[in-house]
């Protein structure tokens, strides 16, 4: 790996030619990465990459003039003291904070880099033409630092938060709200029917650890193949069906663990609690994400409860 101080005034043209190729392809992607939900951004992010391929065919142009048409292949990562960033431009959905911020660090290491080069190169226009860019690399730097308070004052970050909480509900509220649900609620007749059938607190917590599990798989699975997201922007088929299947495993483990109590009423009456508790948070998700209103939210969860609550009771005492 070269130092920077070897690198000939060729030699730092080329990498720069090829660094401002780099950072044009990653801010493409960016771009393209948030057009659909931060449209705002992703037009910045299309500029930036505009003027990134003007960067370089300045360039070019200034290296054809000075070395002719043959540019050698040099890169960062052939350079020591870049840095190397985490190619987050692959990830989808792309975090719009996440971007922000490695847009702003990579401006500033540009900039750096051209001041560094400005200073290195002996040819006057080379200077002239690197302490440019060195200038304009500071302007993208304060641009992207500053992208959320302009966001602010013009109304577009607003725009954008929604489309976030749209996309935070669409891809983690809807499939794990309805894994809570059914855990919540299918696992209640299996768990009472055995706890009130056998009486004792080991077969009950068995049986309720086993519909859990059981519960969660099934329907993570149902999910993660109910449909691949792609025209209904719900995101990524196995995080979803993630989601929701931990989701219904957490929903019937928090009633069942209360039957690791050895005494069986103290047990029973605890299950009970925990299940109220269960759906009076499911009814508040409900009002919170869904704008389902309160009242309405706690009778369709809690009427639901309490018929499998019953029905698993009745199943037991039979």
């Amino acid at each position: 790996m070269r130092r920077f101080k070897s690198l000939s005034e060729r030699e730092i043209l080329a990498l720069a030619i090829s660094s401002e190729e780099d950072d044009a392809r990653i801010y493409g992607d960016f771009a393209e990465g948030l057009r659909e939900t931060y449209p705002a951004t992703a037009a910045m992010f299309t500029r930036m990459r505009e003027e990134e391929a003007q960067h370089r065919h300045r360039l070019i142009e200034l290296y054809r003039k000075k070395f002719g048409d043959h540019i050698p292949l040099i890169r960062r990562n052939d350079v020591q003291g870049f840095v190397k960033y985490r190619p987050v431009w692959t990830i989808r959905p792309l975090g719009l904070d996440v971007v922000r911020k490695q847009a702003a660090a990579m401006e500033a290491e540009t900039r750096r880099f051209y001041e560094r080069a400005a200073q290195q190169s002996a040819d006057a226009s080379v200077r002239q033409l690197l302490g440019d860019l060195a200038e304009q690399e500071r302007h993208h730097e304060a641009l992207a630092e500053s992208l959320e308070e302009q966001q602010v004052k013009s109304g577009e970050r607003r725009e954008e938060d929604e489309a976030r909480r749209r996309l935070f509900v669409l891809q983690v509220v809807q499939p794990g709200l309805a894994g809570l649900m059914d855990g919540s609620v299918s696992t209640l007749a299996p768990l009472f029917a055995a706890a009130f059938a056998t009486q004792n607190t080991s077969d009950a917590f068995r049986v309720g650890l086993a519909a859990s599990i059981g519960a969660g798989i099934s329907m993570g699975f149902a999910e993660a193949l109910s449909d691949d997201g792609t025209l209904t922007g719900r995101g990524h088929p196995w995080l979803r069906g993630f989601v929701c299947g931990l989701m219904t495993t957490l929903g019937g483990i928090g009633h069942t663990m209360p039957y690791l109590i050895h005494n069986f009423r103290l047990a029973t009456y605890v299950a009970i609690a925990v299940v109220f508790v269960e759906l009076a948070a499911i009814s508040s998700i409900r009002n919170k994400y869904m704008d389902t209103p309160i009242a309405s939210a706690a009778i369709q969860v809690v009427l639901g409860g309490i018929l499998v609550f019953v029905s698993g009771i009745l199943i037991g005492k039979s």
